[in-house]
């Protein structure tokens, strides 16, 4: 349909252009979305962690307002979807805890427990002894920890596939091409060229293609996205029945500095991650990054060596210089954002697709989202280049 024209197209087909999609149609315009394989990105690697309190880190404050409100979001979120897809998201209120193995790393988790109580959330510090009455197959060594049990997890394969289900029931169509260009007419965007030569047109156009978000050819380059690939490698193993429960909630750790996860599905599987590398677009499962998930999760859970290992995969985060998202106009008439969203992508699902479907039907960015315009970077990009120049 070379000659279509939508209200709206959107570029990527991961949970974030997903959701914009789904609450885009869902209010009315004409969406379709432009990937190869929509249902795919990072959401196949993420461990779905939904851990706005327990992911805060010292300067990103002003990202945890965004965090806590999409995390407020998320139940009715999540009951609606399920009810729409007709799908299980593997949506779970168990809690997470996040413990330390050493006095150093003990001493960090207390520095972060402080933070957490400046900014008014609730977190209870319990001591070695405690964290392993809620987790018994934590090891003899655990120094002490935080229990949050407002950060929740769901599954985000399930999520992803729950989306497309949704978006297809919409009426959102789908173009299963890559997009070449943004096609741009009297300084305006108007469409999209695609690799399987089709013109699909668009009264707006949504750049929301995770880590490749920088890669679409006819961007000007005042707007183009300073987002970049973050690899994270993860791993999967399962629990076999005779083992259950292995883990009842979700438990984060910092070991001898470095941090590693461990999210327990209620299907049996455990995912371990995740490593953050700044190699470029590799997405490579490598021995080191094997090896250090295992041992960091080996020190904090002994008996995790008797499980199967099902899986290894890496997959590309979409780092932003400031580590939060980039929501709504660009700078370029037509051309809106959804991208940057790093290590938080599933969590800012439903506040990314409110506030993306509301910003495309009405025009105005909601107020939760306006401290992360995409216009925040444009005035930092010339001393950054005289910085490389020097």
């Amino acid at each position: 349909m070379p000659s279509r024209t939508y209200d709206v197209l959107v570029v990527g087909g991961g949970i974030i252009g997903l959701v914009t999609a789904w609450r885009s149609a869902r209010r009315g315009l004409a969406v379709a979305v432009v990937d190869p394989e929509p249902g795919g990105g990072a959401a196949r690697v993420a461990a779905g962690m939904l851990a706005a309190v327990t992911e805060l880190h010292h300067g990103e404050e002003r990202l945890l307002a965004l965090n806590l409100e999409s995390a407020r979001r998320y139940p009715a979120f999540a009951a609606e979807l399920a009810e729409v897809s007709g799908q299980d998201l593997g949506y779970r209120r168990c809690g997470t805890l996040a413990v330390a193995l050493d006095a150093d790393d003990r001493a960090d988790l207390r520095e972060l427990h402080a933070l957490q109580l400046r900014c008014g959330l609730d977190a209870d510090w319990l001591t070695g002894r405690e964290c392993r009455r809620l987790e018994p197959m934590l090891a003899p060594g655990v120094r002490g920890g935080l229990r949050v049990d407002g950060d929740h997890q769901i599954d985000p394969r399930r999520l992803a596939t729950a989306l497309l289900t949704a978006c297809e029931r919409a009426g959102v169509a789908f173009h299963r091409a890559r997009a070449e260009r943004l096609d741009v007419r009297g300084g305006r965007a108007t469409g999209l060229t695609l690799a399987d030569g089709s013109a699909p047109g668009a009264g707006q156009v949504v750049l929301a293609g995770g880590a490749f978000s920088a890669l679409l050819d006819g961007v000007p380059e005042e707007v183009r996205p300073p987002v970049r690939p973050v690899k994270g490698q993860v791993l999967r193993l399962t629990v076999p029945a005779r083992y259950a429960p292995f883990l009842s909630r979700t438990v984060r750790a910092v070991v001898r500095g470095s941090g590693v996860y461990l999210v327990p599905r209620e299907n049996g599987e455990l995912v371990i991650g995740a490593t953050s590398e700044e190699q470029g677009f590799d997405t490579t499962v490598t021995a080191g990054g094997v090896y250090e998930l295992l041992r960091d999760a080996h020190a904090l859970l002994p008996g995790i060596t008797e499980l199967p290992l099902t899986e290894t995969r890496a997959g590309l985060r979409p780092g932003s210089p400031d580590n939060a998202p980039l929501l709504g106009p660009s700078g370029l008439d037509g051309l809106l954002l959804a991208t940057g969203h790093h290590r938080n992508g599933v969590l800012l699902t439903p506040v990314t697709g409110d506030v993306m479907a509301e910003t495309l039907a009405g025009g105005a960015v909601p107020a939760v989202a306006r401290p992360f315009a995409p216009e925040r970077f444009r005035t930092a990009r010339p001393a950054a280049r005289q910085e490389q120049h020097a």
